[in-house]
């Protein structure tokens, strides 16, 4: 959604500069990316599960949002914003600034040059698994990446390297409409629900693509706009709450530092 939502300010572009305000993100943006990027054209933006890829003449800015980061177009044809707190970079073009917002820093802004070979061999992108709407993507893929993995599906839906794209929000909602308890060890989802979580969660997906995606506290779209899939959830940020298919109160537990939200009825293990 970010990358549509991007493409059309910056594919074609040149990069008339770059500013950054704090190097210190998940990992230290690159002192001299202003150079290396300064008067390149944006050939294509990309997106690998949470990364955005940046093609540009001699390499590739990979860049990632984190867990509250926003890229915001600003248009250059009127007054552009004083930067606040939080925006640690603007990339400029021509006809607009393009703001990088990331209120925790847990974002990221890499620079991986063509000379090291491609971009796919990076170590962040190396290990991702495939995309949701990917044609492998299936119940029999994700029973084969679950074998022998003793950690919850939930962490292991999280981690990426069985299927990318799959957020916080949208485990925890992908695993409610499969009927599907997140303390579940993943080594013990057979076929039938693997089956299941596979479809349900190309169906979340499906659906929060088409409302713009989700919304939190500090979180909007790469346009301004917000996403309203979170209007309609099961049971995200729903703790205490009445489960809207059986009436039992949403539980809230935290895993991986992470909050999940799942119905102690509709999810028995």
């Amino acid at each position: 959604m970010t990358r549509r939502a991007l493409a059309p300010h910056v594919e074609g572009q040149t990069v008339e500069g770059v500013v950054i305000r704090d190097h210190r993100l998940r990992w230290p943006v690159p002192a001299d990316l202003p150079q290396r990027m300064g008067g390149q054209r944006v050939e294509r933006l990309e997106r690998r599960g949470k990364y955005l890829l940046w093609h540009l003449a001699s390499g590739v800015l990979i860049s990632h949002l984190g867990m509250s980061g926003a890229w915001r177009v600003l248009p250059r044809s009127r007054p552009v914003p004083l930067p606040g707190r939080h925006d640690h970079a603007d990339l400029m073009f021509a006809g607009d600034c393009i703001r990088l917002t990331d209120p925790r820093r847990f974002g990221a802004l890499l620079w991986h040059a063509h000379t090291a070979g491609p971009v796919e061999g990076h170590p962040l992108l190396a290990g991702l698994g495939v995309e949701p709407f990917d044609a492998l993507f299936d119940g029999a893929w994700l029973y084969r990446g679950t074998r022998g993995r003793s950690a919850a599906i939930k962490q292991v839906l999280l981690a990426g390297d069985v299927v990318v794209g799959v957020g916080n929000i949208y485990a925890s909602e992908s695993l409610f409409r499969a009927a599907i308890n997140p303390r579940l060890p993943a080594h013990r989802l057979g076929p039938a629900r693997s089956h299941r979580l596979a479809a349900a969660i190309r169906e979340v997906l499906t659906e929060a693509i088409a409302v713009g995606g989700s919304t939190l506290r500090d979180f909007v779209g790469a346009d301004g706009a917000e996403g309203y899939f979170m209007l309609d959830a099961f049971v995200y940020e729903r703790a205490g709450q009445p489960c809207r298919v059986c009436g039992t109160d949403v539980t809230r537990i935290v895993q991986g530092q992470r909050a999940t939200y799942y119905c102690r009825r509709c999810q028995r293990r």
